[in-house]
């Protein structure tokens, strides 16, 4: 047993040594194989076009970059103010949505593309263009940051559309908040407009039923020759409501008269009219708020934006690095099944002989 042991040791011995020798007799080979791959990676991180990448950092707008979009609102009216949170979502759903990529790529990569590159199918080229331009969202360490980076041969045109796709999404998030705003303070005119209406018809309806109890009254008044009051009443008459007093007639003919023509002769009752000066100053507020886009900003870069000096890709040590291997690697391979081929040879020939 233990003589089968040694006998299998030495086998083995013998064949790693005859290994080494066959690949070491293939050398030329392997050196090769390696310098010919090695070749080919540098040519490839050589003549390979390089690509920059330009990246754009954004952060939330602060209370002073929104304060426009909050004119007119609070406590004092019905309209709640605008938080950091609810300007910035609605920026951030617009940088990310599909809407802004398919117009940003109908209007800015397609006329960027030669002739010649612009013929192929769509699809490819969206998601060719998909690829060049990515956004990532809050991570842990940063939740409320956002980067857009844009990849490109030409690092200055990369930079210039960061810049610009985050300018398209600003002016659509601004657009659709304004939107928002005037809608809002349209809406609530009209339903101050309505209760102002109502009002003074309202108004107009209890004038016109004073004005004929006193009709009625200055008819008694006349009937029975009262011309003056038959009494002494310090208390002041309302003359904008209904009061119900049926013994009108006591203040005299001249009296009714004077009224019913003072009430005839009103031009607007307004003046009368309890808590119409308030709804007219909302009203007024509302009619004329008017947000200007230019003061507000619904994000803020996070750093500047520098125009790339160095590639991203090709990374030519790595490529390089990678070749030497790849070749190793494949002219060791091509040594062993030399080196096997030639054992299978010797191994017939010595069957035969």
């Amino acid at each position: 047993m233990q003589n089968n042991q040694v006998e299998t040791h030495r086998s083995d011995e013998i064949d790693l040594i005859a290994l080494t020798q066959g690949l070491w007799s293939q050398k030329w080979l392997i050196i090769g194989v390696t310098l010919l791959v090695t070749v080919g990676a540098a040519a490839y991180a050589l003549l390979s076009k390089p690509v920059y990448e330009s990246k754009l950092f954004i952060m939330p707008p602060t209370q002073n970059d929104i304060a426009e979009l909050n004119f007119g609102r609070g406590k004092s009216t019905e309209l709640e103010p605008y938080s950091i949170k609810y300007v910035y979502d609605v920026f951030a759903r617009n940088l990310q949505g599909e809407s802004l990529r398919r117009k940003f790529f109908d209007e800015v990569y397609l006329p960027s593309l030669e002739e010649s590159q612009r013929q192929g199918a769509l699809d490819r080229l969206y998601a060719r263009f998909s690829r060049e331009l990515v956004i990532k969202g809050p991570g842990k360490d940063t939740p409320d940051r956002f980067s857009v980076a844009v990849q490109g041969g030409d690092p200055t045109q990369a930079t210039e559309w960061a810049r610009i796709y985050v300018q398209h999404a600003s002016e659509a998030a601004e657009s659709e908040l304004v939107k928002n705003v005037t809608t809002e303070a349209s809406v609530n005119a009209r339903n101050l407009e309505q209760q102002i209406v109502s009002l003074r018809e309202t108004a107009q309806r209890v004038r016109e039923d004073r004005i004929q109890q006193l009709r009625e009254a200055l008819k008694i008044a006349e009937a029975i020759g009262l011309t003056s009051p038959i009494i002494n009443s310090s208390a002041a008459v309302d003359i904008t409501v209904e009061t119900g007093d049926k013994m009108d007639y006591q203040r005299g003919s001249k009296a009714l008269a004077a009224e019913i023509n003072a009430l005839e002769s009103r031009s607007s009752d307004d003046a009368f009219i309890t808590d119409l000066r308030p709804l007219q100053m909302q009203y007024g507020l509302y009619r004329k708020l008017n947000v200007d886009p230019e003061r507000i900003s619904v994000y803020r870069q996070d750093g500047s934006v520098e125009v790339p000096e160095s590639p991203i890709k090709p990374k030519k040590a790595l490529i390089l690095v990678l070749g030497f291997i790849a070749g190793l690697i494949l002219g060791g391979g091509l040594a062993l099944v030399r080196f096997g081929l030639a054992r299978v040879s010797d191994h017939q020939k010595a069957v035969k002989g």
